[in-house]
């Protein structure tokens, strides 16, 4: 887990091969971002109980040091400490989003992001995982934004509107946010740091975003107590 690996020393622009701890020093702490979004995420629980909320705000903490060990000792190790919690996020957000925002059965928020999750995966084995510079995975999480979204808005009540928004602009972000994932290595040459230290930067305005949403969802349906 100490010891950097050549197979991962040119994914980012930033490290150009070099094994150093600090070769990629932005892509590193631009990491705290994430850990800034956590802290949002916690404290939206102060005097709350909301078990998921809890659990997406730890994921999130942990996006950032798993992110940070990959861009620090890029290795098979911590290449999953990196994803693991960024899929565990994903795919929690779904569950919770279907039964809340939709008000969904708990049945289909527990299939909802299994079903994702399969079809995640044939989009990356149809398309190579190298499509998009490596982002092709998170195509379907953007369009799950976009589609929650619309969902929320026609569902009609104003905390699904409200959800909606979020989810619309979380959406956007994530999208200029892929963009610049994408770009990172073409535009190497132009760019020496790359891009994408701003990939961690939008993301981790994503995350906060959503955490926000799913906050203030349950506060317009139920002030003081969120719904399980």
């Amino acid at each position: 887990m100490f010891q950097a690996e050549r197979s991962f020393l040119a994914a980012y622009c930033e490290r150009a091969g070099d094994p150093a701890f600090w070769a990629e020093p932005l892509n590193a702490v631009t990491n705290a971002a994430f850990l800034l979004a956590a802290g949002l995420g916690f404290h939206l629980l102060r005097g709350r109980r909301d078990l998921p909320l809890a659990i997406l705000a730890g994921l999130a903490f942990a996006i950032g040091v798993g992110s940070f060990l990959f861009h620090t000792i890029p290795n098979r190790i911590t290449v999953m400490l990196d994803v693991l919690p960024i899929q565990g996020f994903i795919l929690l957000y779904l569950g919770v989003a279907l039964r809340r925002y939709l008000a969904l059965p708990r049945w289909v928020a527990v299939i909802g992001p299994v079903l994702f999750l399969v079809g995640s995966s044939a989009l990356v084995s149809l398309a190579g995982s190298r499509a998009l510079g490596g982002g092709i995975g998170y195509v379907p999480a953007l369009a799950a934004l976009f589609g929650v979204a619309l969902a929320a808005r026609l569902k009609g009540d104003a905390a699904s509107r409200l959800a909606a928004r979020h989810l619309a602009v979380a959406g956007l972000i994530f999208a200029v946010s892929l963009t610049l994932r994408t770009l990172d290595r073409p535009l190497c040459g132009a760019v020496p740091a790359g891009l994408h230290f701003l990939w961690h930067l939008a993301n981790a305005t994503v995350l906060a975003t959503l955490l926000l949403a799913l906050a203030r969802h349950a506060r317009r349906l139920q002030p003081g107590l969120s719904p399980a």
